[in-house]
């Protein structure tokens, strides 16, 4: 951000005698472009909205005596523009946080899963067994479609058709656990 130069109070004084000719109205909408600014950019996820939206401000500020003459509308709406801009700009500076990877499992690891998996599926009943692997079957639209088809043949809605396989997910998930614990304990 330009924390270099310093906005004069002759400079201020026309940022107010553009934004209304009476002073209280002009600070008024100054307030408000200010607020709306910020308001914008917490909803964006901003955690400096403040900071930008001042930034957003000083630039207009700054630019006036080249605008002033040929803008023609809301001067709220350049200072939206301005905010817009200075804020893609704090986001291209930004580091991204960094990522931390983690190492893939060993293939030990994801065959002793797969083979407790296995053993829990068996310990399931056979209609719930059932569903569980057709719940599963496709990838995109076609699994879309093919969720709804189950939902159909079991006379059931397809939120009651989620419900049921998120409980016996459930169940899988913590056989799973137990199984690999067990594994691991010998």
């Amino acid at each position: 951000m330009n924390k270099e130069r310093v906005i004069t109070e002759e400079e201020f004084n026309g940022l107010l005698d553009w934004l209304a000719p009476d002073r209280d109205l002009a600070g008024d909408k100054y307030e408000a472009i200010r607020r709306r600014i910020i308001k914008i950019l917490i909803n964006r996820g901003c955690n400096d909205a403040e900071e930008i939206a001042d930034e957003a401000i000083n630039r207009v500020t700054f630019k006036l005596r080249e605008i002033r003459q040929d803008y023609v509308g809301d001067p709220a709406l350049y200072f939206y523009g301005v905010a817009n801009k200075v804020h893609l700009e704090y986001l291209r500076r930004r580091r991204p946080a960094p990522v931390m990877l983690q190492p893939a499992p060993a293939s030990d690891e994801i065959e002793q899963e797969y083979e407790c998996l296995e053993k829990c599926m068996r310990q399931l009943p056979a209609d719930q067994r059932e569903m569980m692997l057709q719940y599963f079957m496709e990838d995109k639209r076609a699994k879309i479609n093919h969720r709804k088809e189950l939902a159909k043949r079991l006379g059931i809605a397809l939120n009651a058709l989620r419900i049921r396989v998120h409980r016996i997910r459930t169940i899988l998930q913590q056989c799973v656990e137990n199984c690999l614990e067990q594994q691991q304990a010998w």
